[in-house]
């Protein structure tokens, strides 16, 4: 009887208990082994979580650069409605060409209660006798809060002047033309200026003057632009801050005293808003 003669397509490799052993074959007939590697366990170990930590590491770095551009935006709800609830005063002393002016805003993210800025604003006034300009020298203070829930504020200082030329097209249109030039201390950022042109147009609808009883249309555009970009801590804003249209309502309550209603419609380089605008006009 022939005996059987046993085989082997390759030498057996003595393995130890702490090893692994990982082969790639050469060709599926013989089996031959191409190349064999072995790693220890605790070595294979740490290399497989180290291969999932920096996957997971890359995950993470593409969603946060994926993110981030956006959050600015999705804070602001541009779809909600603010307000603006403004007292605007001035007052010119007798005889003299000199006075005061100044407002006091409470702005809003909504209606009321989720802080925009509260601004409180004020200077000294000149015009010059036989002359239509106006100059003032003034001083802001601002409180800006964040939009939401989020309760954080910062301040800033603004020292301002500004250029008022009034003018008149036919009986019943009436212009200004202001030029503001600004002087910003912001907290946390560096010294700043910013330039702002804007343009009003009143036009009474019941009546050619602008006198007791009077409703007329409040028309205004004003354009901010940045004197610079960089605004520290590595910081940069653009060129255009922002625009605002605003058309309104108003009202003649008596001789220096007026009233608005109307909506304005701010657009920054980030985000577009719609504002309500409640507004006392005060000449005293």
């Amino acid at each position: 009887m022939l005996s059987k003669k046993r085989h082997t397509s390759h030498a057996v490799l003595p393995v130890n208990k702490s090893q692994i052993k990982l082969g790639l074959l050469r060709n599926r007939i013989d089996k031959t082994p191409s190349s064999t590697f072995y790693f220890s366990n605790k070595n294979y170990v740490i290399y497989k979580k180290n291969t999932k930590m920096k996957t997971k590491l890359i995950l993470l770095c593409t969603t946060l650069c994926l993110l981030l551009p956006n959050i600015g935006k999705a804070q602001i709800d541009e779809s909600q409605m603010g307000a603006w609830y403004m007292y605007f005063f001035n007052h010119s002393f007798k005889e003299s060409s000199w006075g005061f002016q100044g407002d006091i805003q409470y702005r809003n993210w909504d209606l009321g209660g989720d802080l925009e800025q509260l601004l409180l604003r004020g200077g000294i006034t000149y015009k010059p006798k036989k002359a239509k300009v106006l100059f003032t020298l003034g001083y802001g203070n601002i409180t800006s809060g964040t939009f939401g829930t989020d309760d954080a504020t910062s301040g800033e200082s603004r020292i301002y002047q500004e250029i008022l030329y009034p003018a008149k097209i036919g009986t019943r249109f009436y212009l200004n033309h202001r030029i503001r030039y600004e002087q910003r201390y912001v907290e946390n950022q560096d010294f700043r200026t910013r330039y702002r042109y804007n343009l009003f147009l009143n036009v009474p609808l019941n009546a050619v003057q602008m006198k007791k009883k009077t409703v007329y249309l409040s028309l205004y555009n004003e354009i901010f632009i940045n004197g610079q970009r960089s605004i520290g801590n590595g910081q940069e804003v653009e060129f255009f801050d922002r625009n605002r249209f605003y058309s309104a309502i108003g009202y003649v309550v008596k001789k220096g005293l007026k009233i608005q209603c109307g909506i304005m419609n701010q657009t920054t380089d980030n985000w577009r808003k719609n504002q309500l605008q409640l507004s006392l006009h005060h000449s005293f």
